[in-house]
């Protein structure tokens, strides 16, 4: 204790060097407290050089002499392969005993492993009652994480009231994650009257945390007006400082400005530039614009068979928009040739994804019998369906993305 002391200045100045030592000290005496504390030094790089190796040594230590936070912090490394190789075994039965042994954190832990299907088969029941334990045991991440459960119905039935008062608990309590997930319940009018102001100040919280889908959803809020006036300035920081700490959706909305010229001059190169490293990592709406930047030569030549494939690939990735998109190359014999009953399946596929362009065309296929048999009642059907929806024409640029509910830290 005297080294905890020393380390965070407790009824003395802060000495990083003698709480070191003391830690060091009481460690090697085997103290599993000691050797919990001196293996997130190691890991910090506090005082000491940053040494994952030996704070894994250590966290070995403390797990064998029952620390229940040394054994989810091994188990972590383990997960993550930090000062070791990757073992998902070995995580699982550390994550299981501290959890067993109450630890709350571990519960939750656990509870990721069994929604993820994580070296065990997945089990959304499972994964519930773990998140359940972590809620009741206080932790901020599983109170976050019940609350998702009920709202997806994720291991028990759809509960928004109950979903609602996690995130409003947890938000309260700090977590960032659930600051946002509360907000997006605002923003939608989901289970409460729908407020922009409230979604506007619980996504501004989450992102003073650091929460990089709260930065990305504050930018969104600037650009468009939502419980604040536009900010084209304020929304380009935002994206750009969420985009180069990683996240795929502020890069995407940043892109977007960029081949739009809005707030900056308009830059298809830098566009480009980010649209490619989205699709290289497998992102869909990435691949999606790279291949209207190689379509419409943004950024690069054009290159019609590069565009076709690469919204091909996004299209049997589930985006109805490349859907819409790989159906109008069939209809028009575009860089592939002509083949209306393909066209008819991806635009079939992508009314079905709910676009309204996809809806119209279906439509169109439909009355006029193209690629498939006349069909009056389905062609009202989807003038209908599309009319309830607002019936706008929209276009390749159709949407600007937003981010989903957040599960985990």
């Amino acid at each position: 204790m005297i080294g905890y002391c020393y380390e965070y200045g407790i009824g003395t100045n802060i000495n990083l060097q003698k709480a070191f030592e003391l830690y060091q000290k009481s460690a090697n005496l085997g103290n599993n407290i000691a050797q919990f504390n001196l293996a997130l030094m190691y890991e910090e790089g506090k005082y000491v050089n940053e040494n994952y190796e030996r704070a894994f040594e250590f966290l070995k230590k403390s797990a064998e002499g029952k620390n229940l936070r040394g054994i989810n912090m091994l188990g972590y490394y383990y997960v993550n392969g930090i000062g070791t190789n990757i073992d998902l075994q070995k995580a699982f039965e550390l994550y299981e005993k501290a959890a067993d042994l109450g630890n709350n954190i571990s519960q939750y832990n656990l509870a990721l492993m069994y929604k993820e299907g994580k070296y065990v088969d997945k089990n959304n029941g499972k994964a519930f009652e773990l998140f359940k334990k972590s809620a009741n045991g206080e932790d901020l991440n599983g109170i976050n994480m019940l609350g998702y459960c009920y709202e997806n119905g994720i291991g028990t039935d759809i509960n928004e009231q109950k979903a609602y008062e996690l995130y409003q608990k947890a938000a309260y309590l700090g977590s960032i994650i659930a600051q946002y997930n509360l907000a997006l319940m605002y923003k939608e009018g989901k289970y409460v009257d729908k407020s922009n102001d409230k979604a506007f100040e619980l996504f501004k919280k989450s992102a003073e945390g650091e929460d990089l889908n709260g930065i990305n959803m504050l930018g969104y809020c600037y650009e468009y007006g939502i419980g604040t006036n536009i900010n084209l300035q304020k929304a380009f920081e935002l994206y750009e400082k969420a985009a180069d700490l990683g996240n795929n959706i502020a890069q995407y909305n940043l892109a977007l400005m960029y081949n739009e010229g809005k707030y900056v001059d308009k830059n298809y190169n830098k566009a480009f530039e980010l649209f490619e490293k989205l699709a290289k990592g497998g992102d869909i709406y990435g691949i999606y614009m790279l291949g209207y930047c190689y379509e419409n030569g943004n950024g690069t030549d054009i290159n019609g068979k590069k565009a076709f494939i690469l919204y091909e690939k996004a299209a049997n990735l589930g985006n109805s928009i490349a859907q819409y998109n790989v159906a109008l190359m069939y209809k028009e014999g575009k860089y592939i040739c002509k083949n209306y009953e393909q066209a008819f399946r991806f635009f079939r596929r992508s009314a079905e994804g709910g676009f309204l362009n996809g809806i119209n065309m279906l439509r169109y296929y439909y009355e006029n019998g193209i690629g498939t048999d006349i069909n009056e009642q389905k062609a009202f059907e989807l003038y209908e369906k599309a009319a309830n929806l607002g019936n706008t024409h929209g276009n390749h640029l159709d949407y600007k993305r937003t981010n989903g509910h957040s599960d985990c830290n």
